[in-house]
């Protein structure tokens, strides 16, 4: 099918490893496959940490065996250093993401390393996949990419100078990530601009939380810089361990809406996910979900790409 626009679910992975619960692996199996069966085109279904760090993603190996045999998602997984890749690329995982933070002081809470020793992760992640079978998918997000809870304001030449070095370091992609809420609309744009400017096709999708209620005003600014992957998070479940403050993802049902009420195709059935809301409101009972759309049901008129909202 044609697609305007890429949806990548990130629930099963930044949903989960934010909330105190930790799920039986057959519940995020559960999740993944009812996600994928929404349309959704990709899925982060979890990371490769140490269990002993992130407790919620034990067993990944397992949840990214089962939803490579699922037909339809890209399946991804998170990694933040060489050994981790080692462990996804053993397992079969098609792609994989690796987070860089701008800001030093949240790289260190996060991963352990600096920067620019990410920048050799990454280096090594590259040389790993190239002499891996199928030579899996490598992404970068660029974390903190608009504010640190911990360092505050991050310069943006920092932000592109890591974004630059992560493309040249061999990632098909990098995207940058407001994992704290920080970010505005003026600020997204010129960012996003800047970054196609630096690494032309290479730029890669957009991570917005809503912290602080700008999440999908600075998925439109991001639109109009050209962008044309976004993660969410189904319910908005998530936000980052290591960034004190920091609220949850926007909202994936929330997105779908506001993407297809603009004309834009996603391939996503958003009646569908919002019924995957009961199971997730069944795995996480002490969870709060959020998400307009869900409260407020649909407008008269949709689905239908060109919908207007009048």
């Amino acid at each position: 099918m044609t697609r305007d626009i890429l949806v990548s679910e990130v629930a099963p992975r930044d949903g989960l490893q934010s909330v105190s619960a930790v799920l039986a692996i057959a519940d995020r199996i559960a999740l993944v496959r009812a996600l994928a069966a929404t349309g959704l085109p990709e899925i982060e279904v979890g990371s490769f940490v140490s269990p002993k760090r992130l407790p919620q993603m034990a067993g990944t190996d397992e949840v990214v065996r089962d939803a490579i045999a699922i037909a339809g998602p890209q399946i991804v997984a998170l990694v933040p250093n060489r050994m981790g890749a080692e462990a996804a690329f053993a397992v079969g995982t098609p792609k994989v993401t690796v987070p860089v933070s701008a800001s030093i002081a949240h790289s260190m809470a996060n991963v352990g390393r600096d920067p620019d020793a990410m920048i050799a992760e990454v280096e090594a992640i590259h040389a790993l996949r190239l002499a891996t079978p199928g030579q899996p998918g490598l992404e970068i997000g660029i974390s903190t990419a608009f504010g640190c809870t911990i360092e505050g304001p991050v310069p943006e030449d920092r932000v592109i100078r890591l974004a630059v070095a992560a493309a040249e370091a061999g990632a098909d992609s990098v995207g940058l990530s407001d994992t704290t809420g920080m970010g505005n609309p003026a600020q997204v744009r010129r960012l996003f601009k800047a970054l196609r400017r630096e690494i032309g096709d290479k730029a890669g999708a957009a991570h917005f939380h809503d912290t602080r209620g700008q999440g999908l005003a600075n998925v439109v600014a991001a639109l109009d810089a050209g962008v044309t992957t976004f993660d969410a998070s189904l319910a908005g479940l998530g936000g980052c361990p290591y960034a004190p403050g920091a609220a949850g993802n926007i909202v994936t049902e929330d997105l779908v809406v506001l993407l297809e009420s603009m004309g834009l195709s996603t391939g996503v059935d958003v009646e569908a996910l919002i019924a995957v809301r009961a199971l997730l409101a069944r795995l996480l009972p002490d969870e709060p979900l959020r998400g307009a759309v869900a409260r407020a049901g649909l407008a008269k008129g949709y689905p239908g790409k060109g919908f207007n909202g009048l």
